[in-house]
């Protein structure tokens, strides 16, 4: 019997979307939050429990997998400006993609876990979109245009993408379980009208690179679900748009301008473009002059002057929502991908997007197989799927408009973890080696292929690679193995 029940054991996870919840500080800028130490304990705590059951963290595949980024980060924290430049690089580097997504592999254990996880995305993100739409009505948020109208949540101006990446990964997550359709009627219904709910706050944060990442990930969701229902939802998301926006003129001038401003990035960009664009060519032109290993972790700044065109202004303006004005530098690129090529070159850039394929390949594997099992009834998993693969696309298509930085980005470090429990599951042992797989080929319906009798969120899940316990027990008709892998 385990000492701890699989639900239990992701409290830890869910405390550190909690903490995303604390206001980190008006004035705050770029430094450490509460989840950022919450995180920390999160790792710690995984590491002692590991201790104490002395076994094998993590199987070859996953530890490859997850593994992968180290390589590359180490190279390029030796190359740094200065030892304490370097060592907070490396830490920040591994906390985000490898710690915490490694500690919340190892937590959520089976589909009950994962699925309170992606609940607490959306209650984080019904919070924050709340504080955003309040901020907005009542003309406190941070300043946009002139006027104090854009939603920040508890972010503050310095970190206005925080809000946004909350209620963007809460409407995917939400999609997700309402897509599934194994939690219920009446908690589909729930995530979809949460869905629903958050989108005004995701327009009141003016963040286009969040709603483009939104728009292609919840898309992808609709169509791993099925192309027909993607056709059907498209159709009437799109009548429902024509309707309120066309016929009641539903959104500000502000908002209309802002969407408008997606499709005139290269006819009249405005100075946030400019300075984005500029910023690209900064990076490409570093990364000529330093192809392989870069500059060094931290090193951007300090190479971007030199490179960056003379439209680059340095510096943007943040004010509002209980902060006083201050011009807030532009340290980074705003591109994921252009910060790690400039300054980890070829090789970290390799290692790094090389284990984010290789979760978007593994769980696009998966996630065909689950849906199959959906079809035959219910236990194949497809709600984590969708979640999952939402998650993952999300971060990658939004890696192209920003990259890691403030109190926000734990929340990169928990979705590529979530991303990497369903994509990893199993510890990389063949699913052809579970009771259900085998009979699935043979023809017999999901239903059939479940134990009989145990609950889901019982049904623990092996991760050392070896033989497990609970698989053999599973195949003498007793407790299966590996929910998150069926």
């Amino acid at each position: 019997m385990r000492s701890v029940r699989p639900v239990g054991a992701v409290l830890p996870v869910v405390a550190v979307l909690g903490a995303l919840a604390v206001p980190f500080g008006a004035g705050g800028a770029g430094g450490p939050g509460p989840a950022d130490a919450v995180s920390a304990l999160l790792v710690l705590y995984c590491a002692l429990r590991l201790a104490r059951a002395r076994r094998r963290p993590l199987a070859p595949v996953a530890a490859v997998v997850l593994g992968l980024p180290v390589a590359g980060i180490a190279l390029a924290a030796m190359g740094a400006g200065s030892p304490a430049a370097g060592f907070a690089g490396l830490g920040r580097y591994l906390q985000v993609f490898v710690l915490v997504p490694a500690a919340v592999v190892l937590l959520v254990r089976d589909r009950s876990g994962f699925r309170l996880v992606a609940w607490a995305f959306v209650g984080l993100a019904l919070w924050q979109g709340a504080v955003g739409t309040h901020q907005y009505v009542t003309g406190t948020g941070a300043s946009y245009q002139g006027a104090y109208v854009r939603a920040v949540g508890t972010f503050g101006p310095a970190d206005v993408m925080g809000m946004a990446s909350v209620v963007a990964l809460g409407v995917v997550c939400a999609v997700g379980l309402a897509l599934g359709g194994e939690s219920g009627v009446r908690r589909r219904v729930a995530a979809a009208g949460c869905a629903l709910v958050l989108l005004p706050p995701l327009a009141l944060s003016f963040s286009r690179g969040a709603w483009i990442a939104t728009a292609v990930a919840c898309a992808a969701q609709l169509l791993l679900a099925g192309v027909r229902r993607a056709v059907r939802v498209g159709a009437a998301a799109v009548a429902a748009a024509v309707v309120l926006v066309g016929g009641f003129g539903v959104g500000s001038a502000l908002l209309q301008e802002r969407v408008g401003s997606i499709t005139r990035v290269t006819d009249a960009p405005d100075q946030s473009v400019l300075d984005r664009y500029a910023l690209w060519t900064a990076a490409v032109g570093i990364w000529r002059d330093h192809p392989l290993t870069g500059v060094g972790l931290k090193n951007f700044p300090e190479y971007r002057d030199a490179y960056a065109p003379l439209a680059l202004s340095a510096a943007s303006d943040t004010e509002g929502a209980g902060a006083a004005f201050r011009r807030q530098p532009l340290l980074s690129p705003h591109n994921m991908y252009l910060l790690v090529l400039s300054e980890q070159g070829l090789a970290g850039l390799v290692a790094l997007a090389g284990s984010w394929l290789a979760l978007l390949v593994c769980g696009l594997r998966r996630v065909r197989a689950s849906a199959f099992r959906h079809r035959c009834g219910p236990g194949g998993g497809l709600d984590c799927a969708l979640v999952a693969c939402g998650l993952l696309v999300w971060q990658l298509t939004d890696f192209g408009y920003g990259d890691i930085g403030g109190p926000s980005t734990v929340l990169t470090a928990v979705s590529l973890g979530l991303a990497a429990c369903w994509a990893l599951a199993g510890g990389g042992v063949p699913e052809t080696d579970a009771p259900e797989a085998d009979a699935l080929e043979a023809g017999v319906p999901q239903a059939d292929a479940l134990v009989a009798g145990v609950p889901e969120a019982d049904v623990p899940l092996d991760r050392t690679g070896g033989r497990a316990e609970g698989r053999a027990v599973g195949r003498a008709g007793g407790r299966g193995e590996g929910v998150l892998t069926r």
